[in-house]
């Protein structure tokens, strides 16, 4: 590490011209990385509805256009005006139901015309998936006072409102971030040189998704916040300790060499607790967790080598004018809130220790939001636009059942069973609509694709579902099970509740792989980094348990979770968070080879309590920021709130509980320690 130093300080100005360069070319390289919005299509591909979506070219209607107070006779050039927006692949309506017989439409069965007209029309559009976020606000223009319900409606929002959004938060978190780091600094250049060393990282790891081609729009919004947040403890470790280098009177070189040597072993644990936090997102069979564990891991990596590289090099660069930016510390002594918290907090540590059951059964019954019903917040303005079309015409939305065609009589009898199901309003199918005596040979070919879709049958059903829950999911299980009955192995179904199905069962699978194989990444390196098997159990429980804790708080208020937002922010809270207890464990190490155990912890939480507070408050603003900033995505912003959240609880955790735990299973974590030492120590009580 010497030889490195060294070498990062004599090419300090080759460094920062490299960065540089980095930089400009990143910024580049970003705008070409596009961004996924479709959460179906992180589906592995053995989920049963991408199976069936690479099988047929059935598209199943994913947007709902209403056109209240349009009379029975103008639908007809309003669905043709509809069918010639670009981007609309096909509209359904209840003419669609009668191809073959020619009647007034007055005269349609309640059954069918009850989904499709209620003082408007109802159609069920196909909108092409490239082509939702351009096609919904032509839609929108070309039918003042529409109401829109579905998919493409909701991905189309997320699109247009979701990256204006993200681009406001650095706005934002910026001010936040420079107040928070004057604060815990003695120099006003300090703040900057941390937010070039992690601006830098940021900029060069967005130019390099460009090699991903694409990136989910979780990760869009969220991977610049979130690296800022998890790395900017790298920074304030390095130069508090050059610092501590420079009031002991080294030379500006030689107190950056130290330091680097220093803090090497405490941020390169940090980082890699951080990585392997992310990289286990890749375990995750839902592809959207590989797409954000690459592009955090990748970030974080890239901010502890800028750390290590271009922090160095220019805080030597620009000793000088550091040193005349220099101010009184504004932190306050952190010695009295040391004394209180080794000598008047044990019974925390208890407490901690009987909360932990509980917060682990809470947060293991939370009620979870699967797929992109939970994009959007329930007072954002199409949730409202949703509810008002729900309250006229119910949770009325479809479902498409494909068998192979060939067999009208087998095709009928499994419409009858299907049209029999609960909460089925209506079926529209070949058999029901033109009759299974009617050879498809001789209809027109505009009716015979209205049924028939390479080599299979359609059947379309409206259903009275939500989109994801219970309900809707039992009617899918009971449709896929009445295909496969039929038709077995060569039934399809296809809708919107069928994605969320899959969702859960593919997002839920992934939970247990995830989080093991984070908790045993983790424990491996911090067992590397001391040597000791205790201490990576107890930093596991309290951060562990910090996380428990925070995702019981759902529970106890009776809100609905985000099961994506939920997995993610359990990845990032252990990642980022454990940061705290290795600095703290390190310190009261340190303080263990000269004082006894008391002694030692109460110096440890003095000295290392100005270095955790900043990051554990930048990372619980930019958290709360993420929230409030995107209400209109609720995904991203339900993981903001519970990551700020995370944050103030680890650290509290870290701060009040894990000094006692330290203090009480002194023996067998510093056995291995102390052995070097001549003489023994005794115990003292603390002044």
């Amino acid at each position: 590490m010497e030889k490195f130093s060294t070498g990062v300080i004599r090419q300090r100005r080759g460094i920062l011209l490299i960065t540089l360069l980095l930089c400009v070319i990143s910024v580049f390289l970003m705008q070409t990385v596009k961004v996924n919005y479709d959460l179906a299509g992180y589906l592995p591909m053995d989920a049963p509805s991408t199976r069936a979506l690479h099988l047929v070219t059935a598209r199943i209607p994913n947007l709902q256009v209403y056109l209240p107070g349009l009379e029975i006779s103008q639908v007809r050039a309003a669905k043709e005006q509809l069918s010639a927006i670009p981007g609309v692949e096909e509209v359904l309506w209840m003419d669609d139901a009668q191809p073959a017989i020619i009647k007034p439409l007055e005269m349609i069965p309640d059954a069918i015309r009850n989904p499709f007209y209620q003082d408007g029309p109802m159609f069920q559009v196909v909108v092409a998936e490239e082509a939702q976020s351009d096609t919904v606000p032509l839609i929108r223009e070309a039918f003042p006072g529409v109401l829109l319900k579905g998919q493409a409606a909701d991905t189309a929002q997320t699109v247009n409102t979701t990256m204006s959004e993200v681009a406001s938060i650095m706005i934002y978190i910026l001010p936040i971030v420079l107040l928070i780091l004057f604060i815990a600094t003695t120099h006003w250049l300090e703040p900057a040189l941390f937010l070039l060393a992690i601006g830098a990282a940021i900029l060069v790891n967005e130019g390099s998704n460009v090699v991903l081609g694409s990136v989910s729009f979780v990760t869009r919004a969220a991977s610049a916040v979130l690296q800022l947040a998890v790395s900017i403890d790298y920074a304030i470790f390095l130069l508090h300790r050059f610092s501590d280098n420079r009031e002991e009177g080294l030379p500006v070189d030689e107190a950056m060499k130290l330091a680097m040597q220093q803090a090497v072993s405490s941020i390169a644990s940090s980082a890699m607790t951080t990585v392997f936090g992310f990289l286990a997102l890749m375990l995750m069979r839902f592809e959207i967790g590989q797409d954000m564990g690459i592009v955090l891991a990748k970030g974080v990596m890239l901010s502890f080598l800028s750390v290590m590289i271009v922090l160095p090099a220019a805080t030597v660069s620009l000793s000088g004018l550091m040193d005349k930016t220099r101010h009184r510390p504004f932190v306050p002594s952190f010695k009295g809130f040391s004394r209180f918290v080794t000598r008047r907090l044990p019974a925390l540590a208890i407490v901690f220790m009987l909360v932990l059951p509980l917060a682990f059964l809470a947060q293991r019954n939370n009620e979870f939001v699967y797929g992109s019903g939970g994009m959007h917040s329930p007072d954002s303005p199409i949730r409202l636009e949703q509810k008002a079309l729900e309250e006229r015409f119910g949770q009325s939305r479809m479902m498409l059942v494909l068998v192979p065609s060939g067999d009208p009589v087998r095709e009928a009898a499994l419409g009858e069973e299907l049209a029999g199901l609960d909460q089925v309003e209506s079926l529209v199918s070949y058999a029901s609509s033109v009759g299974v005596q009617v050879p498809a040979g001789t209809l027109p070919q505009g009716v015979r694709d209205q049924f028939m879709d390479g080599g299979y049958s359609r059947m379309i059903l409206a259903v009275s579902t939500p989109d994801e829950g219970p309900e809707a999911f039992r009617l899918v299980e009971q449709a896929r099970a009445l295909g496969e009955a039929y038709y077995p192995g060569e039934a399809h179904v296809l809708g919107e509740s069928v994605v969320n199905l899959d969702l859960k069962t593919v997002i839920t699978g992934d939970n247990l792989p995830v989080l093991l194989a984070g908790i045993i990444a983790i424990g491996l390196v911090l067992l590397v980094n001391f040597k000791n098997l205790l201490i990576p159990l107890i930093l596991l429980i309290i951060i562990e348990g910090a996380i428990w804790i925070n995702m019981a708080v759902p529970f106890v208020l009776g809100e609905s979770m985000n099961y994506i937002g939920y997995q993610i922010v359990s990845s990032v809270q252990l990642g980022a968070t454990v940061d705290y207890g290795i600095l703290l464990v390190q310190r009261y190490l340190e303080g263990r080879q000269t004082m006894d155990r008391k002694a030692a912890a109460a110096w440890a939480l003095e000295v290392s309590t100005g270095s955790i507070l900043p990051p554990a408050m930048i990372l619980t603003s930019a958290g709360y920021l993420l929230g409030f900033l995107v209400r209109e995505n609720g995904i991203i912003s339900q993981m903001g709130f519970i990551i700020g959240s995370g944050a103030a609880i680890s650290c509290g955790l870290v701060l009040l509980v894990l000094p006692t735990l330290l203090i009480w299973l002194d023996k067998p974590i510093t056995s291995k320690f102390l052995k070097k030492r001549k003489e023994p120590i005794h115990e003292t009580n603390l002044p």
